[in-house]
């Protein structure tokens, strides 16, 4: 098999087969011709050839293959093409197999978890056609078929955060996602729409070989520069589909969906669709210092505030979710370094650990029968000793523990922003650096509350005493296992084998890629860095191989960082409990911050939405019924009704009435054009 339009569209189209068909024929929709078990087969089938196709995709880009051609043209407006064409190139490749291979464990995994839900065939359909719409997204060579993939997966996301739409949670929770992602969106819009008016064209290459120009030109009417507004808006965007401050408060919310839905949003496709586009425009993005200034501050924001967040949290999924946002900031904080391939290794890195992590989580969930409280749990290392290996591999990934992959993204993430050249950089550098004990400490928090210490669980009955925030988090989620009461148990092998083969990359991934991926030539030609902006030069200047990265690791503050992180949670979590309790009582206004999620919910509510509602509602009774309705609709048709009522009088039937109306008539005619000058 060998590269070809042929072989993208069958990547692309394979996951949209698999989604139609279990669509249509196994919910009800045209009957159900396909049960359970032909759904599973068809969409996980249709995945696994996406994933063996990426993978030779890559292999073929590895020997220097490049494609960039349209397969369909979809509309023609004057000269203006409007095509549906690929890229391939080894920025998409990667992504190719990135999606793919996290979306077949994914769908694996959903075999065993979801196993007796009601809406087991429509949840195989939806995962199948998110994966469809991330591809379509990464492989797309213009900004029309961006915008179609960008806007696909969020829609798909809003129907798998509400999938169970019985619960008004679940409801809230993605009408909340889809409403904030609109804000992104409406940026995004305004970022591609200024650059097509512009440079003419939808087509990257095109686009891009105008950056020059565009960036002496200036938004009409002003003198802000036209590149820095439309790489700020098209950053917006990605503000609102990854998750950064303050259009972030979605992501945490989202966990009302089902576990697996969880670990393919925010591990490989819809929350690094904005670090992929930033990456994908570097070229523009690399002529303003305004633009990176502005993403590395919004990076180093979310990356330490938001992950603070997740020390408090007690559901185990919203702990992960928390650290995505985190994880998702120092991203950001690479991307606004000029350090796009450091951030696409992280990005890269952090799907194969986050994946494990959520899909760990939700096998504690399932083994726990459905209890998602940390402060329910305890010593499940013994009932569950598969899940927890890999969990403690994932998170060893995740703190950037030396050796693991997790450690040679985060490291360089860290150092580029100690080396970057624009506004804000010393702060991110710091927040970043924090960030790393932040990170620890809630990871290690989970960890030993979750598989160590004393035994917390009930085993008299099924409650396990879910709290109010852990039953609006799951405590639907009764699906298929049973909601009984027991030891716990570990998961059956269509769980535990996805987190086995997502362990390996876990570990491994980041040592065998990070010399191609930041120090080769991998991005040549992809990824533009200009000179002024030298934080790649620097670490390829202290690059000497991942073995003496990996062993210098031991000497540098990130490492005894981690270190502190881990004692202390061992501390505070395993020796002696009674210390976050009075942490917590002598900081209680911190607390009380940290438990309102610094007010940005509120906010969103009580002043935004609110203020939108009495705008709306202003408009609607001013506008509409008064002006519109009032005015323009009812006022004419008062007036015809007025004159007519007048000019009725008129209509005597009196023949001498009509003379005398005449007579006056050509009276004043004649008046007219005696007193006006010819």
């Amino acid at each position: 098999m060998s590269s070809s339009p042929n072989l993208y569209l069958l990547i692309a189209l394979a996951p949209l087969a698999g989604a139609i068909l279990a669509g249509l024929f196994g919910t009800g929709f045209l009957g159900r011709p396909i049960g359970r078990r032909a759904s599973h087969v068809i969409t996980i089938l249709g995945v696994l050839i996406s994933a063996i196709g990426s993978v030779v995709v890559l292999a073929d880009v590895l020997n220097g293959l490049r494609f960039d051609g349209a397969v369909y043209t979809w509309s023609l407006i004057g000269q203006t093409k409007l095509e549906i064409g690929f890229l391939i190139d080894p920025l998409s490749a990667m992504m190719m197999v990135v999606v793919t291979s996290v979306s077949l464990m994914v769908h694996i995994y959903t075999i065993g978890y979801m196993a007796d839900d009601p809406g087991y065939q429509r949840f195989f359909s939806y995962i199948s056609l998110f994966t469809f719409s991330m591809l379509m997204l990464v492989m797309s060579n213009n900004m029309v078929q961006l915008f179609f993939g960008w806007e696909a997966v969020g829609l798909v996301s809003y129907l798998l955060i509400g999938f169970w739409y019985t619960r008004p949670t679940a409801i809230f929770a993605n009408m909340k996602a889809f409403l904030i992602n609109r804000v992104g969106d409406f940026g995004f819009v305004l970022g591609i729409g200024l650059l097509f008016a512009y440079a003419g064209t939808m087509h990257y290459g095109d686009v891009f070989a105008q950056a020059d120009k565009l960036a002496t030109m200036t938004l009409p009417g002003s003198d802000w520069m036209l590149l820095t507004v439309a790489c700020i808006c098209l950053f917006i965007g990605a503000m609102g589909k990854s998750a950064q401050v303050p259009l972030h408060a979605w992501l945490p919310d989202s966990m009302e969906g089902p576990t697996p839905i969880s670990a393919l949003i925010h591990a490989a496709t819809m929350v690094t669709a904005g670090i992929f586009m930033v990456a994908r425009f570097s070229p523009l993005f690399e002529l303003s210092d305004v633009a990176l200034s502005f993403i590395i501050v919004i990076g180093a924001i979310g990356a330490l505030f938001l992950g603070i967040l997740g020390i408090i949290q007690t559901d185990i999924k919203r702990v992960v979710a928390y650290s995505t946002l985190s994880q998702l900031g120092y991203m950001t904080v690479a991307l606004g370094a000029s350090a796009y391939s450091v951030a696409i290794f992280h990005l890269m890195t952090h799907a194969f650990f986050k994946a494990l992590l959520f899909l760990g989580a939700g096998s504690v969930i399932i083994g726990m029968h459905h209890d998602q409280d940390i402060r329910n749990m305890g010593g499940l290392r013994k009932y569950m000793p598969i899940t927890w290996i890999t969990f403690l591999l994932g998170t060893l990934a995740l703190v950037g523990t030396p050796f693991f992959s997790g450690f040679y993204s985060k490291e360089n993430i860290i150092e580029a922003a100690g080396h970057a050249n624009v506004w804000g950089a010393s702060f991110a550098y710091y927040a970043v650096l924090i960030g790393v004990f932040v990170t620890s400490l809630y990871s290690f928090r989970v960890y030993f509350l979750v598989f160590h210490g004393k035994e917390r669980f009930d085993t008299s009955d099924h409650g396990h005493g879910h709290d109010d925030h852990a039953h609006d988090d799951h405590g639907h989620d009764d699906h298929g296992h049973g909601h009984h009461g027991g030891k716990p148990h570990e998961s059956p092998w269509v769980v535990t084998l996805p987190l086995i083969l997502l362990a390996i990359p876990s570990v491994l991934v980041g040592a065998w890629a990070v010399d191609p991926m930041l120090f080769g030539k991998f991005f040549n030609g992809v990824i533009t860095v200009l000179p002024q902006h030298p934080a790649m030069h620097e670490l390829n200047e202290e690059w000497h191989g991942w073995v003496a990265y990996g062993l210098h690791a031991f000497q540098t503050l990130p490492f005894w960082l981690v270190v502190a992180g881990f004692v202390i949670a061992w501390y505070c979590y395993l020796i002696n409990p009674k210390v976050p309790a009075a942490i917590k009582s002598s900081l209680s206004g911190v607390n009380k911050v940290l438990e309102n999620k610094y007010y940005v919910d509120w906010v969103n509510e009580q002043i935004i939405a609110r203020g939108l509602r009495a705008l709306g509602r202003g408009l609607w009774q001013t506008g509409d019924r008064g002006i519109i309705d009032g005015l323009l609709v009812n006022g004419s048709a008062r007036v015809v009704g007025w004159v007519a009522a007048v000019s009725r009088h008129l209509q005597s039937g009196f023949i001498y009435h009509y003379a005398f109306a005449m007579i006056i008539g050509i009276m004043a005619l004649v008046t007219f054009f005696v007193l006006i000058p010819q």
